[in-house]
């Protein structure tokens, strides 16, 4: 440990300026006095520069990677406003209520095992503790949105009978999917070689599920990384909106039988195979009524949490750096 402080520090006196500059992070943005750094905004758009891995044009790339890194600098700036004015409120959360948030978040995803929790944090790039501090904020945005915000989403009884005929329209032409997936897991902090080792690796598997015969079941029992391994890879039938986007779209664009692409998640490479579909009778309005009046009170709050924050970026000082 001493010798390899001692090269430490005899490279930074050898190269002086460069080596401090390496050292120090680069400051993305300035948010009144608090500031962001390069390193977390690449942190938070992680998943969505991961994914460009396997685009091959460097143009698109470049373009596709400069928009994720806005994207997540203005979530960030977001953050950092609604934070001071939670401070400002003198707002705060309990450790009590952090860990009944942990508890809730835990039964939602039917996990008792706090090793097994605590390895689920991991994959997706937090520690317990971070997660905790992670939930600590969401809660205090929540209420922060709940006095300012919510008072003002208001859902009518003619928003919800558009919304459902819509819903009847869609559902009535729309089908449901049976699949099957193999996994190759990447590591939320893998490197993009290691992105790339593992799409690759995906590809294979892909060329080896295409092969006339080929029983995907027992391909995914040998070779999936992913919980479903012990069933051949079995999703069972599912809608549209149940799945993440990328893989919705793959699994109801392919016909029965057929092998996708491996499709980028953030829990690696997958590739997906339709075993049947189904046509899907459309749920009674009284019965729907609850769940799009939800998620049209979700969409309403999003606008208005939008406007409260552009509000916010009028009153801020702001200097964006990058």
């Amino acid at each position: 440990m001493k010798n390899g402080l001692g090269v430490i520090v005899a490279v930074a006196l050898l190269w002086g300026g460069v080596a401090r500059a390496e050292l120090v992070d680069k400051v993305a943005a300035v948010v009144n006095r608090d500031v962001i750094t390069l390193s977390e905004v690449q942190q938070r758009a992680s998943p969505e520069l991961a994914r460009l891995a396997g685009e091959r044009d460097p143009r698109k790339r470049a373009d596709q990677r400069a928009q994720i890194l806005k994207l997540a600098l203005d979530t960030l700036i977001a953050e950092k406003l609604i934070e001071a004015e939670i401070r400002e409120l003198g707002m705060t959360v309990s450790a009590a209520e952090v860990d009944e948030a942990m508890q809730d978040v835990q039964k939602q995803n039917g996990i008792t095992d706090p090793a097994q929790f605590e390895q689920l944090l991991a994959r997706e790039g937090y520690t317990l503790k971070s997660y905790k501090e992670f939930l600590g904020k969401q809660i205090a945005r929540g209420r922060l949105m709940q006095m300012k915000v919510s008072a003002k989403v208001k859902v009518a009884e003619e928003d919800l009978k558009a919304a459902y005929a819509q819903y009847a329209k869609l559902e009535g032409e729309e089908a449901e999917v049976h699949a099957r997936h193999i996994l190759v897991s990447v590591d939320a902090k893998a490197t993009p070689e290691q992105v790339e080792a593992a799409r690759k690796k995906a590809l294979a598997i892909m060329e080896e599920a295409r092969r006339p015969g080929m029983d995907f079941e027992a391909l995914a029992r040998a070779r999936s990384d992913g919980s479903s391994k012990d069933q051949g890879g079995d999703l069972g039938f599912f809608r549209r909106g149940v799945m993440v986007p990328e893989f919705e779209k793959a699994a109801f664009s392919l016909k029965v039988g057929q092998v996708s692409e491996p499709i980028r998640t953030s829990h690696g490479w997958h590739v997906l195979k339709v075993e049947e579909r189904r046509s899907v009778g459309v749920t009674p309005y009284e019965e729907m009524r609850p769940k799009l009046d939800e998620k049209i009170r979700m969409q309403k709050t999003e606008k208005f949490v939008e406007q409260y924050v552009q509000e916010l970026r009028k009153k801020a000082v702001i200097e964006v750096k990058i």
